[in-house]
């Protein structure tokens, strides 16, 4: 039923591959219960067991307790299987039947932070569905934002002290003065003679 640390493969594999099953077979809300402790106490309890799973600690009689919670238990945790399926289902249909739309408030705030509106919402992402195994990436949606003005090069038109400025003003957020820079060179320099 279940993996131990000790075992092949990755240690992180095998804590995760745990962590799948407990949370599948474990998986009632804060509804099934009178209080939020009596929640409490079993969400401690399924982490206990599951600690203890994977350092190795009792396996034989936390594996038979896990076998007799599922007997007992088999019904809700069907149900919660299935209304968890159920709600993936509705997700992953919603997000394909509603494309990302660009409505009043998003173009507002898209153009606020220096995105213009065009025929969507520039910068966005949109989620993917979840692949069995694995996870999808965020695929973006339109164009990235593009520098305000009309110059596609911030620094063209820029004069030759301008850009000393700005490398100056840039060395300075780095922690770094053209002091520091001439007494190490001074350094160097010195103590390169006595050797």
């Amino acid at each position: 039923m279940v993996l131990i640390s000790g075992g092949k493969g990755n240690a992180w594999t095998n804590e995760m591959t745990i962590r799948r099953k407990m949370a599948g077979i474990f998986n009632k809300t804060q509804e099934h219960f009178p209080t939020l402790k009596d929640y409490n106490d079993y969400l401690e309890e399924v982490e206990d067991m599951t600690f203890n799973l994977i350092e190795g600690i009792d396996v034989e009689a936390i594996d038979a307790k896990i076998k007799r919670y599922e007997e007992e238990n088999r019904e809700q945790i069907f149900l919660s299987r299935a209304k968890r399926a159920e709600d993936l289902a509705a997700a992953l249909k919603a997000s394909r039947m509603n494309p990302v739309k660009a409505d009043a408030d998003d173009t507002a705030a898209g153009s606020s932070q220096g995105i213009s509106g065009g025929a969507g919402i520039q910068g966005q992402y949109v989620p993917t569905a979840v692949v069995p195994g694995g996870t999808g990436q965020p695929r973006p949606t339109g164009m990235l934002p593009q520098p305000i003005g009309s110059r596609s090069d911030p620094l063209q038109g820029d004069d030759e002290e301008t850009r000393r400025l700005r490398a100056e003003r840039a060395a300075r957020a780095g922690g770094w003065t053209v002091e520091l820079s001439k007494r190490r060179a001074m350094e160097e320099a010195f103590s390169a003679i006595f050797i």
